[in-house]
C-alpha cells in the first residue's frame, strides 16, 4: 500500500523544477515524456513511459491483488494468472535505472541553471526502496503454496 501511495506521489507533483534566468520551469514524469515524443522520439517516449510509469503501476496493482487478499486468509480470482504477470512485469519495471539518469543529468544542468528537487523526485526514490523490499521479501514458494488444493 505505501508503494501505491508513493506511485500516486510520484506521479501527481513535480519531479524537479528549474530556474534559468528568472524563468522556472516544473517537470513531471509524463512531462518528461511528452517532451520525448515532440521532439521526434517516439520510442524512446514509449520506452520510458513502459519503464517508468506503466510497469511500475501494473506492478504495484498486482502486488496488492495477490498479497492483500492472501494477508486477509482469501485466495483472489485468477490469483496463479496474476502472479504469473507479476512475474514477468517485474523485468521491465526499471525504475532505478531511470533515476540514476535523471540524477547523471541534474549533475550536468546544475552549472547552468539551478535545479529544485520536487516532491515526487523524493516519492520516487522512496518508492523503488519500497518496491524493492517487497519484491525482496515476496516468498514465491508460499504463494504457490496457497493456490494448491486443500
Amino acid at each position: 500500500m505505501a508503494a501505491a501511495v508513493l506511485f500516486a506521489v510520484a506521479q501527481s507533483f513535480p519531479f524537479l523544477a528549474f530556474e534559468m534566468k528568472g524563468q522556472v520551469t516544473q517537470t513531471t514524469l509524463m512531462t518528461g515524456v511528452f517532451d520525448l515524443y515532440r521532439q521526434g522520439l517516439p520510442e524512446v517516449a514509449a520506452l520510458v513511459l513502459v519503464t517508468s510509469v506503466l510497469a511500475p503501476l501494473a506492478q504495484i496493482t498486482l502486488l496488492l491483488y495477490v498479497l492483500l487478499p492472501i494477508r486477509l486468509g482469501r485466495l483472489p480470482w485468477q490469483m496463479a494468472k496474476a502472479f504469473r504477470l507479476l512475474r514477468r512485469v517485474q523485468p521491465w519495471s526499471m525504475m532505478e535505472v531511470f533515476l540514476v539518469g535523471i540524477l547523471v543529468a541534474v549533475t550536468k544542468l546544475v552549472g547552468m541553471a539551478e535545479v529544485v528537487p520536487g516532491l515526487a523526485l523524493w516519492a520516487f526514490a522512496g518508492l523503488i526502496v519500497v518496491l524493492a523490499g517487497a519484491m525482496s521479501s515476496l516468498d514465491p514458494e508460499a504463494v504457490w503454496a496457497r493456490l494448491e488444493p486443500r
